[in-house]
C-alpha cells in the first residue's frame, strides 16, 4: 500500500491510501496510518501532495556506504554515525529546495532510503526490528557543506537542518510490499544526469541493524523517520565540486518505492 499525506480539495491535511484505480484521489485515513484501529474517511481528491509523514524525530546516518566513506576520506565506522535533522527541515515532493539567505554556495544532494517507525522500539534486537517498521520512502539529505564542516566546526546538525533540507516522498510504501529493503537500486539524478547510483546492499549497517542499534540509545517512537545514509557521488566529493543552484531539478529514485523530485530556488 502507498500511504500519502496530502492537502485535500477542502483544505484539510490528511493521510490516505493512494488510489491506483482513481489517480488523483485517496481513501482518507482518520488517524496516523500506524495507529491501531484506523478507519477510512471516504474518498478525497488530492489538491497537493505533502511529505508523507510529519516526523516526531528525524535520525540520520553518516558514512553508511563504504564507497562514500572512501570518497570523503573518512574511516569506516564500527557503530552507526548518528546526527539529527530538525523536523522543520521537512518538505514534500515537487516542493522547492530553498537555498538559504543565510548563505551557502555549497548546498549538496544526498539520495537516501528512509524508513518510518510504526511501533515503539527500545532495545530491540535486529530480529525484532522489522516488526517496528511501518514502511519506506525516498529522502534527500540536503546539506550545506560549509556550515557542516567549517562554520559549525564539524557539528553537522545546522548545515543539515535549514528549512526544506529534508525532502521526503512521494509516499510511504508499506513494508509488506518491500521484500528486501537491503537490496534496492538507489540513485540521484541532477538535471537529467545520474550523479549517484548504487544499491542498498552496499550499506555498512543494514535496515534491521540500524533500528536495533539506534534503539539502544533512544526510544524510537511511531512517526520517527530514519535516513539510512547516502552512496558515493555526492557533489562536494567531485572534482570539480558540484553544488545545487537555482533552476536545478534533483530527483531521488529508489526501486519499488518511486521518485522524489524537487526544484531548487533561492530564498528571497
Amino acid at each position: 500500500m502507498k500511504i500519502i499525506r496530502f492537502l485535500s480539495e477542502s483544505g484539510k491535511t490528511l493521510y490516505g491510501a493512494y488510489s491506483k484505480r482513481r489517480p488523483g484521489t485517496a481513501e482518507g485515513i482518520e488517524k496516523e496510518p500506524w495507529s491501531k484501529n484506523i478507519t477510512g474517511g471516504g474518498e478525497e481528491k488530492i489538491r497537493k501532495l505533502l511529505a508523507p509523514v510529519a516526523p516526531v524525530n528525524i535520525l540520520a546516518l553518516g558514512i553508511n556506504y563504504r564507497k562514500h566513506g572512501e570518497e570523503t576520506a573518512l574511516s569506516i565506522p564500527s557503530e552507526p554515525i548518528l546526527f539529527l535533522k530538525a523536523t522543520s527541515s521537512v518538505t514534500g515532493p515537487d516542493h522547492p529546495i530553498v537555498l538559504p539567505a543565510a548563505g551557502s554556495d555549497q548546498v549538496d544532494y544526498e539520495a537516501e532510503l528512509a524508513l518510518v517507525i510504526g511501533k515503539t522500539a527500545k532495545n530491540v534486537t535486529p530480529a525484532e526490528a522489522w516488526d517496528c517498521i511501518f514502511g519506506f520512502t525516498c529522502a534527500n539529505d540536503v546539506s550545506a557543506r560549509d556550515w557542516q564542516f567549517e562554520r559549525q566546526k564539524g557539528q553537522w546538525a545546522r548545515g543539515k537542518s535549514f528549512d526544506t533540507f529534508c525532502p521526503l516522498g512521494p509516499w510511504i510504501v508499506t513494508k509488506d510490499e518491500i521484500d528486501d529493503p537491503d537490496d534496492l537500486a538507489i540513485r540521484a539524478v541532477l538535471n537529467g544526469r545520474t550523479v549517484q547510483e548504487s544499491r542498498t546492499s552496499e550499506m555498512i549497517f543494514n535496515v534491521r541493524t540500524i533500528v536495533s542499534r539506534l534503539s539502544r540509545s533512544m526510544t524510537l517512537h511511531p512517526g520517527t523517520v530514519i535516513l539510512t545514509g547516502t552512496p558515493e557521488g555526492v557533489g562536494f566529493a567531485r572534482r570539480p565540486p558540484v553544488f545545487l543552484k537555482p533552476g536545478d531539478v534533483i530527483r531521488v529514485e529508489i526501486e519499488k518505492i518511486g521518485t522524489l523530485s524537487n526544484r531548487v530556488i533561492a530564498e528571497s
